[in-house]
């Protein structure tokens, strides 16, 4: 077994200390107050509001296809109206002999060409945005495994595994003699998630240690997997990306100055029985709060050795 860094071993201790009742103001991070800005919304049928270019970019080229598959799926409705009321066997007793309309096919072998090359001028520049990765600000490797996220801040000493709130892993023997289920919310478990800084709308969708990153820099995110193909998502920034064993991919987002708050995502690859209960969460601060961050963690490995946990690796 590896043992983790003591960024780890200091959160598992928090979390042990909101379990013993201990009263504390903000999250196990030390970062409190963010709005919720990325999440999804009971009944909500459209995309979560875009926050960044790679998603403003990608939801301006979903809203104009939809326009276009819209006026598309009318116009065939429209022509099948038509055929099917003027052609039918009583309207058209004696039915036309004829199989070819030369201008007919020209027509409508140009016309998707045209609608195609319109398109594509608009999503190519799109997908490269996406897909040209820059050199990025700052690198966090991701590892996938079943069913929890590990993190791993390159050219730094943190790292750190993360759990959904409700895993048995974020649950203690109190917590269970009090009742806690693991995946199962109720009073203990909504404790569970007022002691982290969620409420119970966030069930399912919260983690006991979130990645946090500041507004206004390049983040590009690594991402692999251990066991099973795995697919880390925020759906706010539009970005997705499937974590593989053996090979590591990349994606990246900057996140305006000014949209600081707490992003939510859910593992979008089947990967075994609890794969709906793999949730990521994002918490983007301000540089000067994510420098504040960065000195806590790098101060918490002066604490002693024995707090320090192993990895299930």
């Amino acid at each position: 077994m590896q043992l983790k860094s003591t960024v780890s071993g200091f959160l598992a201790a928090a979390g042990a200390a909101f379990s013993a009742g201990a009263g504390f103001a903000q999250d196990a991070d030390g970062i409190s107050g963010l709005e919720v800005k990325g999440a999804p919304e009971q009944g909500g049928i459209a995309l979560q509001e875009a926050v960044g270019k790679v998603a403003v970019d990608t939801h301006f080229l979903d809203n104009m296809v939809l326009w276009i598959i819209g006026i598309i799926v009318l116009f065939v409705v429209g022509l099948l109206a038509v055929v099917i009321l003027k052609f039918n066997q009583r309207a058209n007793k004696t039915p036309a002999t004829f199989t070819h309309n030369s201008p007919l096919e020209i027509a409508w072998t140009i016309g998707p060409i045209i609608v195609l090359v319109f398109i594509g001028a608009f999503s190519l520049p799109v997908l490269f945005t996406q897909q040209e990765i820059p050199e990025g600000d700052i690198h966090v490797k991701v590892t996938g495994s079943q069913w929890y996220w590990s993190y791993e801040y390159i050219g730094t000493d943190i790292e750190f595994d993360s759990y959904g709130i409700g895993h048995p892993a974020t649950l203690t023997d109190e917590d269970t003699e009090a009742g806690a289920v693991p995946f199962v919310l109720n009073e203990v478990m909504e404790a569970r998630l007022e002691a982290y800084g969620y409420t119970r709308d966030e069930f399912l969708l919260a983690t006991d240690t979130a990645v946090v990153l500041p507004s206004g820099k390049d983040i590009v995110m690594r991402i692999t997997a251990a066991d099973v193909i795995h697919s880390w998502t925020i759906p706010a920034f539009a970005v997705k990306q499937d974590a593989v064993p053996g090979r590591t991919a990349e994606l990246w987002f900057n996140v305006p100055a000014g949209d600081e708050g707490v992003y939510f995502g859910q593992c979008s690859e089947l990967c075994g029985k609890d794969h709906a209960y793999m949730p990521i969460t994002v918490k983007i601060v301000t540089q000067e709060e994510y420098d504040a961050w960065i000195a806590r963690q790098t101060a918490s490995a002066d604490l002693p050795a024995e707090i320090q946990v192993a990895s299930a690796d």
